[in-house]
């Protein structure tokens, strides 16, 4: 039977990312540091560099998030009371059938 996979973290995979895009060591160092493969931290490092205007990208502030988060929750349960309000409702009709 074979070795069992591991899977490494996210906050791994970022940490041997960064190191590489720093360039203090030569990924060869970086590999035999951190016993990865030296084409994982180059996919790795590659990421890192496509996805870093993602973080950048987004230009609303926490308080506006929060903002958006209190009224889609608001939105949230307004349709669960109307739900429930739905459910009480049939299962009085299917009593009066059943």
């Amino acid at each position: 039977m074979g070795k069992k996979r591991k899977r490494p973290s996210a906050d791994f995979k970022a940490k041997v990312a960064l190191a590489a895009v720093k360039e203090v060591k030569t990924v060869s160092e970086l590999a035999s540091q951190f016993g990865v493969h030296p084409t994982q931290i180059h996919q790795w490092k590659r990421q890192l560099i496509e996805r870093a205007e993602e973080i950048f990208r987004t230009t609303s502030s926490p308080a506006r998030r929060k903002e958006d988060d209190e009224a889609l929750q608001a939105k949230l349960y307004e349709e669960i009371g109307r739900l429930k309000f739905e459910l009480d409702w049939l299962k009085k009709k299917c009593e009066r059938f059943g």
